[in-house]
C-alpha cells in the first residue's frame, strides 16, 4: 500500500484540504533533447532500449511527491516498451495504491499508446470515453471522488494536434461535464488556452485555469504552453509550476488542488 494522500489545512480554505496534482505526458518515456532527435532518434518509438526503464524510474521519483498523476502518452505494454504496461510500472515504483489506464492507439505490437491515472484516493467509479476526430485514437480517461452534491471529477485528456478535430473533442468532453459541478480537466491539449476551441471550451464549461502562461513544450526550451490544468467549481488551483524535468519532450505540470470544505475522499 502507498503512502495515504497528503491532506492539510489550506490556507484561508475554511477547513477545505490540499491535494497534489501532477499531469505529465511521458512521450512513452522516451527522454528526447533536440527536434533532430524525432528523427535520428525516432527508432525508440518503435523498438525497446535500454535507457527506457532507467527514464521510467526518474519518472517514478518525480511522481512519487504527489498525490495523484494524469499521465498521457504512456504505452500499455508492447514492443517499444519491452512490454512492460508504463502506468502499472509507475504505479508500483512510486508507491501508488491504484492507478488505471485508457488505451487509445494499438500499433500492432509496436506500440500501444494510453491516457494513465496514478492516485492515492480510491475513485469511487472510472469511465473510459473515446473522442472523435477522423483519425481514431483519442480519449478520456474519468474518475468521479466522493458522492452525491460532494462528488467531483478528474479527466485525463490528450487531445488532437488538428484544430477541427480538438473541437469536436473539446465538445465532447464539456458535453459529459454538465452534471459535475466540481471537476479537474488535466492534459496534453495541444493548444495554448488562447486559441479559439479552448476559449469556447472555456466559456461553455466555466472551467478557469492558473496555467495559461506556463510553457511546457518542448522540454529542452519550453515555448509552448499546452499541457494544462483546468478547474471549476468550488475548488481552486494554485501554487502552479513547470517542473525542470526533460524525461520526455513535455515538462510536467505540478499543482496544489484546494477541495471544498464539504467534499471528503476516502484515503487509500
Amino acid at each position: 500500500m502507498g503512502a495515504p494522500a497528503r491532506f492539510t489545512e489550506a490556507a484561508g480554505g475554511a477547513g477545505g484540504h490540499t491535494l497534489r496534482l501532477l499531469s505529465w505526458n511521458i512521450q512513452a518515456a522516451t527522454a528526447t533533447g533536440r527536434y533532430h532527435h524525432y528523427v535520428t532518434h525516432g527508432w525508440k518509438q518503435v523498438l525497446p532500449h535500454a535507457e527506457r526503464v532507467d527514464v521510467l524510474d526518474g519518472i517514478a521519483a518525480v511522481a512519487r511527491d504527489f498525490d495523484i498523476v494524469g499521465l498521457q502518452e504512456a504505452d500499455a505494454g508492447s514492443l517499444r516498451s519491452g512490454f512492460i504496461n508504463q502506468t502499472k510500472y509507475l504505479a508500483e515504483h512510486a508507491d501508488f495504491p491504484h492507478w488505471y489506464q485508457q488505451l487509445n492507439r494499438r500499433v500492432g505490437k509496436i506500440a500501444r499508446a494510453s491516457n494513465g491515472l496514478l492516485t492515492r484516493l480510491k475513485p469511487e467509479a472510472i469511465a473510459e470515453h473515446r473522442l472523435p476526430g477522423a483519425i481514431p485514437g483519442r480519449g478520456a480517461l474519468w474518475a468521479r471522488y466522493g458522492e452525491g452534491e460532494c462528488a467531483w471529477v478528474i479527466v485525463v485528456a490528450h487531445l488532437a494536434l488538428g484544430r477541427r478535430a480538438r473541437e469536436l473533442q473539446l465538445d465532447a468532453i464539456a458535453d459529459r461535464l454538465e452534471e459535475w459541478s466540481n471537476a479537474v480537466v488535466v492534459g496534453d491539449l495541444n493548444a495554448p488556452l488562447d486559441n479559439p476551441e479552448l476559449q469556447r471550451f472555456l466559456r461553455r464549461t466555466g472551467l478557469r485555469s492558473p496555467t495559461a502562461s506556463l510553457r511546457t513544450f518542448p522540454s529542452w526550451r519550453p515555448q509552448r504552453a499546452i499541457d494544462h490544468v483546468l478547474v471549476r467549481g468550488d475548488m481552486d488551483v494554485v501554487d502552479c509550476e513547470v517542473l525542470d524535468c526533460t524525461l520526455s519532450d513535455h515538462r510536467p505540470v505540478a499543482s496544489t488542488l484546494i477541495l471544498p470544505a464539504a467534499v471528503r475522499v476516502a484515503g487509500a
